[in-house]
């Protein structure tokens, strides 16, 4: 366990001093640290009943010596006593999983937890999420001690520019199902991690399309109602043995808004880098796995059912960290911590030109241009060099099984690096789709996302375009609750009578792209895909169709 304290500025550039205690355990520095702010808080008569003791500002993970990690109720108590401490700090809900517990919303530099007071303050608003996958969860621990550093006056420059919206632990559910099994080769917390699935077996990291979990419902209302500018997504790595301390991945989808992509690559992404390792000595690099039997360093899938595709088609910068499974479960969580600072340190000396980015995208026209449906990796012009590593076995001192430590061994090795994704089949993007009221499920989804959608009142016979289906297939295994599927046909230009209750859907709207990838046929990750109209499609039509002749 470490501390820092509040942090000296320089012009709007931020800095970390060390306590000049060097000769004192890190234990004794928070200490010392907490009671100097206790003491300085305590002349405040108005605020003395809102303080807390230092170990009732510690995680679990802090106080089991990062032999557990904490439970729902803990994050809740722990974030109530945050939020009492500091007026900056506000608790509120943003849903409900599907067990009934709240999912906690963390507001940081506004006057209130409302939507409307975040997006009034006219700062770059930064969401950050813990514990998708309730068996990672250095990110929810990471979020509660970055949330203590502020109330004790660390980053005392964040909020001039910034907003942060915290959900420390977003898989509440899957996080109360503590096992000894789950990860079972992770290196701790050996007193045991939540499973990856929610209550009801969902990935929820699969789950942004479909919406077929309460919390996928709850995170995209948070995104309508807040409209966070950065959203930031804390997982652990399986897998590939790296010399990586932690990896990361912008967005993958081909059809991300090009500046977006560009600013995260070019220059966020690589400063944080060169930050961390100039500060702390770690190697972080682009999120990858190797596999003999398939060389090269590969990223993982393009599709926005993952989180931070999901967030890139929303025309939004989004960041996936990666602590390292095989780093001690105290470094995973230094390591996503020093992480998730760099990150905001950055936002906050770019917010003006981070909002500028996201606005241009959100009017950028996307009407008649070719966007990709499916996507295949990309290979790197050159060879790069990626860090491998090594591990050493330990045996797990409850259940006796092996458990891998990452060893302090680098092999740099040089391969093809596929960590982007180019378009494999394409479609023009029309004016406007139309979905036939017989879809009403995929309407209501269409409305869950926030996109705008008009309903007819009375009937109309317009020129539309049918897609006509040739064949189609259907896995023959289902996955996440459906049995994908995949259909082939052509557009064909006819005119129909549309049915009252037909949805218009512009494409013409900040959320075009994603309007795009959910009810284009051919798209892999849409309506058609998730088998969500399986039963018109059996019936012998598709109950979607395309503007024709940019008609109304």
């Amino acid at each position: 366990m470490w501390a820092w304290p509040a942090r000296a500025t320089n012009g709007n550039m931020a800095t970390r001093t060390p306590l000049p205690m060097l000769g004192m355990s890190p234990m004794r520095r928070l200490k010392i640290a907490f009671f100097c702010f206790a003491v300085i808080h305590l002349t405040a008569p108005a605020r003395a009943s809102a303080q807390a003791s230092f170990d009732e500002l510690l995680t679990r993970a802090e106080r089991t010596d990062f032999n557990e990690t904490s439970s729902y109720e803990e994050v809740m108590e722990l974030s109530r006593r945050l939020a009492d401490l500091s007026p900056d700090i506000h608790l509120t809900s943003f849903g409900y999983t599907n067990e009934g517990r709240s999912l906690p919303l963390l507001v940081v530099g506004a006057p209130d937890a409302s939507a409307a007071s975040v997006i009034a303050t006219g700062k770059t608003r930064v969401y950050i999420q813990g514990n998708i996958h309730a068996g990672e969860v250095c990110g929810k621990e990471a979020l509660l001690m970055l949330l203590r550093k502020f109330s004790m006056g660390d980053y005392p420059t964040w909020t001039d520019d910034l907003v942060l919206i915290i959900a420390p632990i977003y898989n509440a559910d899957g996080n109360e199902r503590i096992s000894l099994s789950n990860r079972p080769r992770q290196h701790g917390p050996i007193g045991g991690m939540g499973q990856r699935p929610n209550a009801q077996g969902l990935d929820l990291n699969r789950d942004h399309t479909k919406l077929d979990s309460p919390e996928a419902r709850s995170l995209v209302g948070m995104m309508n109602a807040y409209d966070p500018h950065v959203a930031v997504d804390l997982h652990t790595t399986n897998g590939t043995r790296l010399a990586y301390y932690l990896t990361y991945s912008p967005p993958l989808h081909p059809n991300t808004p090009a500046a977006i992509d560009g600013m995260l690559r070019e220059r966020w992404l690589p400063e944080v880098t060169r930050r961390i390792k100039e500060k702390h000595g770690w190697d972080y690099y682009y999120y990858g796995n190797h596999n003999p039997r398939r060389p090269g360093w590969y990223t993982f899938d393009h599709r926005p059912r993952f989180n931070n595709n999901y967030m890139g088609l929303r025309n939004r910068f989004a960041i996936l960290s990666e602590a390292y499974a095989y780093a001690t479960f105290e470094d995973r969580v230094k390591g996503t911590l020093w992480f998730v600072e760099e990150i905001l340190d950055f936002a906050q000396q770019n917010a003006s030109e981070i909002r500028s980015i996201v606005a241009a995208a959100d009017r950028e026209p996307i009407i008649g241009r070719a966007l990709a449906t499916r996507a295949d990796f990309a290979q790197s012009a050159e060879e790069v060099t990626i860090l491998l590593g090594a591990v050493d076995e330990e045996r797990h001192p409850n259940t006796g099984e092996i458990i891998l430590r990452r060893r302090d061994m680098t092999t740099p090795t040089q391969m093809y690096e596929y960590g982007t994704f180019k378009p494999s089949e394409t479609a023009v993007a029309p004016s406007a789709y139309y979905v036939l009221p017989e879809a009403e499920d995929a309407i209501e989804r269409l409305e869950a996302h926030g996109l705008a959608v008009m309903r007819y009142a009375t009937a109309r016979e317009l020129p539309v375009e049918r897609f006509v289906i040739d064949s189609t297939t259907s896995a023959p295994r289902e996955f996440q609750g459906h049995n994908e599927r995949t259909i082939w046909g052509n557009w064909v230009a006819t005119i129909e009578t549309l049915p009252a209750g037909t949805a218009y859907v512009a494409v013409d709207q900040p959320l075009g792209r994603l309007a795009f990838t959910l009810l284009e046929p051919r798209s892999d990750d849409g309506f058609v895909a998730w088998a969500l109209v399986d039963r018109q499609i059996e019936a012998g039509s598709l109950p979607i169709l395309r503007v024709s002749a940019h008609g109304r």
